[in-house]
Parts: structure tokens; C-alpha cells; sequence
């Protein structure tokens, strides 16, 4: 089927690895054109671009100056941007409740996660803008609609991601591109670093849903293709599709 994206811009951020860089080859295989972001990893960005034949782009989404300077390379490279996956953020590993956590990391996990996608998406429509013609992705977590205990900071930010802040901006892109839309994908547990997971992890992950696996980075990749395209999802904004199996919710007790 055709999705309509053979020769559009793209840019996806955090495209170096993972999530990004699934994201990224599955456009390239509709036919986009994909600018590849990265912030600190410019080789392994540099193999993927030459891959799918991208342009990499590379700057801290959390310093304005270097959030517009990403997307306006990304445009100087492909002519225009007509799609943008704000797919960039991080997580702290360490399990640590609010009572003791820290504000430093705070601070650190909400700007990853939510300064940088507010940046880039300024930035970015600040371009649609004077072109009229715009779409957005954001890549958010379960997260933000279950929580996470001991990482409070991330929960708060995937949420302002993916309620806020992405419908606010359905409805304030119409101003200036009257087919732009907004959408978010939540996936849940992904399976990005390469290493397989102790039974035990596994299992609890996927209590409370009815798909007993985690998911790939092709699973997550496949529902930001589908929001992309004008085709599929023409009349989707506001959306948040969820990439967990069909979860329902989290254990807490015993954690």
C-alpha cells in the first residue's frame, strides 16, 4: 500500500540508535527523505545515513540555538520538512522515589524528555509556518498513562509530552498548516540494547498485558510510520497510540 511519504522530508531526532534508527529505516523504505539527528553519536549516525541514504544533523535539542540549528540543516538538506519525529529523550536507570531524588536529575530527565521536544518543536513549526504543510510525531511512553515508581521525573515529562503539550499543539497547528496534524506513540517496554532480558524482568513487564513479549524497535517504528502518513491516518490528530502489547497497567505491590 501506498502511505504517501515517497519524497517527503523528514526529520526524526534521536535517530542514532534504537527506536530512532528503526524509525528512520522504515521511512526510508516508504521512499522519504530522512534527515538522521543525532546528538553525540555522529558515526553510528553517519552508517545510517549512508545506509537509507539520509543526511545526518547533529545538536543538543535542549539549547535553543542548536534545536534551530538542526532543523534548519535538516531543511537546507532536503528542501523542506514535512514530517518531524521528536523521538529524542533518556531515562535515569537508577530506581529512585521521589523522596529522594534529586533536583539536579529532575531537571536533567524533564529537559531530555520535554524541553527538548518543545524546542525541536518550535523550531519546526516555525518552518511549517511558512510552508503551510507540517505533521508531527512524538514518541512518548506508557509511562506517562501508568506512572513508573522510581522514576517519577520521566513519567511527568512522557506525560506533558503526550497529553499537554501534543493537544495543544492539534490544535494550534491548524493555524498555520490546515492539514497539519499531531500525534504521539507510547510505547512500553522496548527491547533497544541489544541484550535479552532475565525471564523473571520479562514476565513482570508483561503481567498486565495480553501480548507476552516485548516489543522491537520495528514494532514502535511501524505505528510512527502509520501516524506519518497522510494517507492512513489523514484524519488521526491528537492520537496517542500505545505499542505495549495491550497493556492495562503496572504491579506496584512488592516492587
Amino acid at each position: 500500500m501506498d502511505l504517501g511519504l515517497a519524497g517527503r522530508g523528514v526529520l526524526v531526532t534521536g535517530a542514532s540508535g534504537g527506536i530512532g534508527a528503526a524509525t528512520a529505516t522504515a521511512l526510508a523504505a516508504e521512499g522519504a527523505r530522512v534527515a538522521v539527528h543525532c546528538f553525540r553519536n555522529r558515526e553510528r549516525a553517519e552508517e545510517l545515513a549512508a545506509r537509507i541514504g539520509g543526511h545526518v544533523v547533529q545538536g543538543d535539542l535542549r539549547r535553543p540555538e542548536e534545536a534551530a540549528s538542526v532543523v534548519s540543516e535538516a531543511v537546507a538538506a532536503l528542501g523542506s520538512v514535512d514530517v518531524c519525529v521528536a523521538n529524542s529523550g533518556g531515562w535515569d536507570e537508577d530506581d529512585v522515589p521521589v523522596w529522594e531524588m534529586s533536583l539536579d536529575r529532575f531537571h536533567r530527565v524533564v529537559e531530555d524528555n520535554l524541553t527538548a521536544p518543545f524546542l525541536t518543536c518550535r523550531e519546526y513549526l516555525r518552518h511549517v509556518k511558512d510552508t503551510g504543510v507540517g505533521s508531527i510525531v512524538l514518541v512518548s511512553s506508557v509511562s506517562a498513562t501508568f506512572g513508573e515508581a522510581g522514576n517519577a521525573d520521566y513519567a511527568a515529562a512522557k506525560a506533558g509530552v503526550a497529553y499537554g503539550f501534543a493537544r495543544t499543539l492539534k490544535n494550534e497547528i491548524v493555524r498555520i498548516a490546515p492539514e497539519g496534524r499531531v500525534n504521539v506513540v507510547a510505547p512500553g517496554w522496548t527491547l533497544t540494547g541489544g541484550a535479552t532480558p532475565e525471564t523473571a524482568v520479562v514476565e513482570r513487564a508483561t503481567a498486565t498485558r495480553p501480548l507476552k513479549r516485548l516489543a522491537t524497535p520495528e514494532d514502535v517504528a511501524a505505528a510512527v510510520v502509520w501516524l506519518a502518513s497522510p494517507v492512513v491516518s489523514g484524519m488521526c490528530s491528537g492520537e496517542i497510540v500505545h505499542v505495549a502489547g495491550g497493556m492495562e497497567g503496572r504491579l506496584v505491590q512488592g516492587a
